[in-house]
């Protein structure tokens, strides 16, 4: 499976794929399509940069 550490990061941190679509501006069709190939470094450091910013925003409302 393509993007393995991607769907790893956000499944350990609760967070959905659509979350991310929606931050980079893309529906969870396409961001779900877009992880069907190999993202490059930069892309995918973003994603997860992201991941981490939507995680760290639901600990603060806890």
């Amino acid at each position: 499976m393509k993007n393995q550490r991607i769907r790893e990061a956000a499944r350990e941190a609760g967070v959905c794929l659509w979350e991310i679509g929606e931050r980079i501006g893309l529906n969870d069709g396409n961001f779900s399509r877009k992880l069907r190939r190999e993202l490059d470094d930069a892309e995918t450091e973003r994603v997860l940069t992201i991941i981490r910013e939507i995680s760290e925003g639901r600990e603060k409302h806890e």
